[in-house]
């Protein structure tokens, strides 16, 4: 009997994708540190599979907002969502640029050896600060916002439709198929965090870390701070556990870590809050304006990195100037998402905006940015997971599911 149980459990933990996953990270790492050229040929598999992916993110979010505001019914309710969503998203993204700009502020990782970083060309910084940010720019370039609105849209005229039964029918049927399609291409998962993972450590290696080790370790303290402190203490006010809620959405996060991205795991943490007991409609209104508004992490980072090119110029801050740079952020990270790259042009707009910190100073970050984006992605997907969980309370759209699992 014990045998069996042995065989059965040892079966089960070769048919969980999360071991594939976490078995592909760790044999993408000792690929990138004895074979560096090779592991960084890899990267076109990390590259297709977030490509794939991608093609499942804009319809995903298209029908779960049509069909959660269109199953909704009342459009005030829908109005109230969007209201307290993006309210809470300013207030949570506010407290991770404070939180940022006070650890970076004493654990000060901007005193390092200056003789071990090696300044790349800045010349395109400078001339991203002087263009500044475009706004309507962004706007073009981010295809998801678009269809965000679309969505929206649709969804509050379909309400108005005599047609409306039967269009729901229709989108949800194409719903069906286009997750049956995605539950498919996550099989591929473990080769998209090989891919990914391989490509970093082979690409700049472990020991190209150490110059700026001070500066990820720090920033890997702040997000574990706001995480655990921050994101725990609000879901302790509604007797759920920050912990328990982690393992529930362990798979997400090992794709994420292996991604860097936390857009593959889009749908399936859709698919998960719903399964935890949230309510289609919220989750679908929720989740992918988070995406857009809600950057916990990218936050911490933006805030973390201009006081680090300050201290690696030896230049004070006053409390004031820190107020404006958390202000300037509020506004500036927003456009943080959906472009890549855009995390640069938004530090070079701001420390232009500030006309004290030397645009060149992002230089410094381009070498360990790729490994700081895990850390970046991880905390966003947590964030936008915890937001969902609070603004289904809040609206009494919580109903105990799997969600008993995350009760204290």
């Amino acid at each position: 009997m014990q045998e069996t149980t042995t065989a059965k459990a040892s079966f089960n933990i070769f048919q969980n994708l999360t071991f594939w996953v976490f078995i592909a990270i760790v044999c993408a790492i000792v690929l990138g540190t004895v074979n560096a050229p090779l592991a960084v040929k890899m990267e076109v598999l990390g590259k297709r599979f977030i490509d794939l992916i991608k093609l499942f993110i804009n319809p995903i979010i298209f029908l779960t907002i049509v069909l959660g505001i269109s199953g909704m019914g009342d459009l005030k309710k829908v109005g109230r969502i969007g209201v307290k969503s993006l309210v809470y998203f300013e207030i949570v993204t506010t407290f991770a640029l404070a939180i940022g700009i006070a650890v970076a502020y004493v654990l000060q990782p901007g005193k390092i050896d200056k003789t071990q970083v090696q300044l790349q060309d800045p010349s395109k910084f400078t001339k991203a600060a002087n263009k500044g940010f475009d706004w309507l720019q962004f706007f073009e370039t981010n295809v998801t916002l678009q269809v965000l609105l679309v969505a929206i849209v649709v969804g509050i005229l379909l309400n108005y439709s005599k047609h409306r039964s039967s269009v729901v029918k229709a989108l949800s049927f194409v719903s069906k198929y286009v997750f049956l399609g995605l539950k498919y291409v996550m099989y591929l998962a473990p080769l998209g965090a090989f891919g990914g993972m391989a490509f970093a450590i082979g690409k700049f290696g472990l020991h190209t870390l150490l110059p700026l080790a001070k500066l990820m370790g720090t920033l890997y303290l702040t997000m574990a701070l706001f995480v655990f402190v921050v994101l725990g203490s609000i879901l302790r006010y509604f007797k759920l556990s920050i912990v328990k809620f982690l393992v529930y959405i362990k798979e997400e996060l090992l794709l994420v870590l292996g991604t860097s991205s936390s857009e593959p795991a889009l749908p399936s943490i859709m698919n998960k809050l719903e399964q935890l007991g949230c309510t289609k409609s919220v989750v679908g209104l929720v989740v992918p304006t988070g995406y857009s508004f809600n950057l916990d992490g990218t936050s911490i980072y933006l805030s973390m990195a201009v006081i680090f090119i300050a201290q690696l110029y030896n230049i004070h801050l006053a409390f004031g100037e820190m107020l404006s740079i958390i202000g300037i952020l509020m506004i500036t990270s927003k456009g943080a998402a959906g472009v890549t790259g855009s995390g640069f042009l938004v530090l070079a707009s701001t420390l232009a905006t500030l006309h004290k910190i030397p645009i060149e100073g992002l230089a410094f970050l381009i070498g360990i940015d790729k490994f700081m984006s895990e850390a970046r992605a991880i905390t966003n997907i947590i964030g936008n997971g915890v937001a969902t969980i609070v603004i289904a309370n809040v609206e009494k759209e919580f109903a105990l599911m799997d969600g008993q699992l995350l009760c204290v």
